[in-house]
């Protein structure tokens, strides 16, 4: 979910938890050699056109996005929190993106890897959720492991971490303000101290390149930003955001087509469909039906 910032200021709310199982790191990779600084500084929180349908998302849900504390910076983008107070139950849908979540739901916080599938929630009646959105590479340093081995899976996060994540789910579900269940979540990942690595940077700033330049249609142009081959770039996708490259370059230009169809304004499909690297429309259309459930033009209608 991508919502509007919030500050996160208020008294923190000390959360009991038991210490962290031992375990051992698994040394990084080498970083791959690039052509520009491994760095990214962006105000933007998340992708908002991420969110399907918003018009009728925002009559049913409360979105919003808190920029992870000074400490954390480094691995987590930003905290989200959503609140519902629905009369019938509200289909949310959400286009999957590169970057791992861990969402407060069912009395756990549950690590989301990256999927391929759609993603859909039921909410009914008054309830609320809290979670983080990892940087691209960012869940890396907290794991210990290639990321690629929790794609698709949901699961608790004290299982992955050895940190029970129990208590500081029962506070963020129960009656608590979004200022205290930021800090408590916040608590909870510091505790965890992941180990500083210099690979999450160089990862972060190759798909926040992908994201940003509308001109990269294909996974090789990545390569060739990051002067690596395709295979070693696959290799280092698939240990650090948990899916291939060309499925990242790919989910952004559908991003961008869920953007146009966002604008309110008339679109020219086969237009877009050049720009963004597809055949042509039928290809663009395809593609797009596949991630959102229906073409562009049709769901422009709808959003």
């Amino acid at each position: 979910m991508t919502p509007p910032a919030e500050d996160p200021t208020g008294k923190r709310t000390p959360i009991a938890a038991q210490k962290p199982h031992p375990s051992s790191r698994e040394p990084a990779g080498q970083p791959v050699t690039r052509r520009r600084p491994a760095t990214v500084t962006s105000d933007r929180l998340g992708s908002p056109d991420a969110i399907l349908r918003p018009t009728e998302a925002a009559q049913a849900i409360d979105v919003r996005r808190v920029p992870a504390n000074e400490a954390l910076t480094e691995t987590v983008d930003y905290l989200w929190y959503v609140g519902w107070r629905t009369a019938a139950p509200h289909r949310q849908q959400v286009v999957p993106q590169p970057r791992v979540h861990l969402a407060a739901e069912h009395g756990r916080l549950l690590v989301h890897g990256v999927s391929r599938e759609p993603f859909f929630r039921t909410l009914e009646g008054v309830g609320h959720t809290i979670g983080v959105a990892f940087h691209p590479g960012g869940f890396r340093p907290f794991l210990g492991r290639g990321v690629g081995t929790i794609s698709g899976a949901a699961t608790p996060a004290g299982d992955l971490l050895g940190l029970d994540d129990r208590p500081v789910a029962a506070h963020v579900l129960g009656d608590v303000d979004v200022p205290a269940m930021v800090a408590a979540v916040e608590e909870y990942l510091v505790a965890l101290d992941p180990p500083s690595d210099p690979v999450v940077a160089e990862v972060r700033a190759l798909v926040a390149q992908a994201e940003d330049d509308r001109s990269i249609t294909r996974a090789e142009q990545l390569a060739e930003l990051a002067s690596t081959s395709l295979r070693s770039l696959q290799r280092l996708f698939t240990d650090y955001v948990g899916i291939g490259p060309k499925w990242v370059v790919a989910r952004f230009r559908i991003l961008d087509a869920a953007a146009a169809a966002h604008g309110g304004d008339p679109v020219d499909w086969a237009a877009l469909a050049a720009e963004l690297g597809f055949a042509d429309q039928a290809h663009l259309t395809r593609a797009f039906t596949a991630v959102v459930g229906t073409p562009p033009a049709t769901y422009a209608r709808e959003a």
